[in-house]
């Protein structure tokens, strides 16, 4: 089974077992899930050992597997051997093809509804990982916001499909869980590199238009308009487009972006207090009806084909309970902080553009969740 089958299988809610021959950190540390997904998780080596003892009718038995299986390893190598091996035994077995890396490679768009007048919005959705991306075409020109570097030849694609050509290219923030696709998208020619006026103090090393708060990117017949948004980062910089707002990671749609990645735990208590006031005082104080286009998703949403992850800024209030008290909010965000995404101190530096990074280890290092958002109690 390719990943796109299984992607399809799981937007369509059909039942999917998965059996994750991965050690058991691995497994635990990043998973495919879903409200139809049932996972078991037994080691490679323990099917290699019952093999060796002949014994793997009896062990694959023991499993109790509900068909149709579908067998998971980092790459689809191993996995392919264990599902040879539950054919034997009479189960109904697949492989992914590519394992846990071609699950990485899945990139799914679908239309943001209502955003803006001026422009067409597309969502772009990894589900590997739940980074979203965006395409914002208007008379000709498209912009990219916060844009991913293994699919930067996707956006180009996709705009000239609509009549476009890609204009801008503009992250919110110095991502930390994923390589940017600003620069490689800004290597063509007639495309800017935009990001956040901020990015310069945090040791930004290539040419790029920054943006500071209030300032205007124009494209086509569309408008961004800075809204500088501190606290998952001091330079992070929301982008309103009509009734819409682009937050990066400063607001999702059930939790906000964890302040301890720029500075560490010594400098997220301060990040945290930023935070409070953007989400108070900014962010919550735009319209009920402003649309939340959020940087990422929670790994544990249903896969919806064809559905955009957003949601009126109204929803996303009663979702997020704010405690009215400052000191109260940065005691429980500091204090629940979930473990921080693999490699963020080598993707940082890469994205600021202070050390290079070849494709092939660019997708290496963003495997895995992207561990970017802290959830209200």
């Amino acid at each position: 089974m390719s990943p796109e089958e299984l992607y399809d299988t799981l937007a369509r809610g059909d039942p999917v077992h998965l059996l994750d021959v991965r050690n058991r950190d691995e497994f635990e540390a990043w998973r495919i899930a879903g409200e139809t997904v049932t996972a078991t998780q037994v080691p490679y080596s323990e099917f290699a050992a019952a093999k060796a003892r002949g014994e793997i009718d009896e062990f694959a038995a023991d499993l109790d597997l509900d068909s149709p299986v579908i067998a998971v390893c980092p790459r689809g190598e191993v996995s392919a051997t264990v599902a040879d091996h539950l054919r034997a035994a009479g189960i109904d077995a697949r492989n992914l093809a590519g394992g846990m890396h071609g699950w990485a490679r899945v990139y799914v768009a679908s239309q943001l509804p209502a955003a803006s007048a001026d422009a067409t919005v597309v969502q772009y959705d990894r589900p590997a990982s739940g980074c979203l991306s965006y395409l914002v075409v208007s008379g000709g020109a498209a912009a990219v916001v916060d844009p991913l570097r293994a699919f930067a030849d996707r956006y180009v694609a996709d705009a000239e499909a609509r009549g476009a050509a890609v204009t801008h290219a503009v992250d919110t923030h110095v991502h930390a869980d994923h390589l940017s696709g600003v620069r490689t998208l800004a290597e063509r020619d007639g495309v800017e590199a935009v990001l956040p006026a901020g990015a310069r103090d945090r040791g930004l090393a290539f040419d790029a238009r920054l943006l500071a708060e209030g300032d205007e990117l124009r494209f086509g017949d569309a408008t961004l308009t800075a809204l500088h948004a501190p606290g998952h980062t001091t330079e992070l910089t929301a982008l309103r487009l009509g009734d819409a707002i682009f937050t990066g990671d400063a607001l999702f749609l059930d939790g906000f972006g964890r302040p301890d990645l720029e500075r560490g735990a010594d400098g997220a208590a301060d990040l945290a207090e930023s935070l409070y006031d953007t989400l108070r005082d900014r962010l919550f104080a735009l319209p009920d009806e402003t649309v939340v286009a959020p940087g990422h998703r929670s790994p544990d949403a249903p896969v919806d084909s064809g559905e955009a992850h957003a949601a009126a800024l109204s929803t996303v209030r009663e979702r997020i309970s704010l405690a009215a008290d400052r000191e109260a909010f940065v005691s429980r965000v500091t204090d629940s902080l979930p473990p921080r995404p693999a490699n963020y101190e080598r993707i940082i530096p890469a994205n600021l553009g202070t050390e290079r990074v070849d494709d092939e280890a660019a997708f290496e290092l963003e495997l895995g969740p992207n561990n970017c958002a802290v959830t209200p109690d």
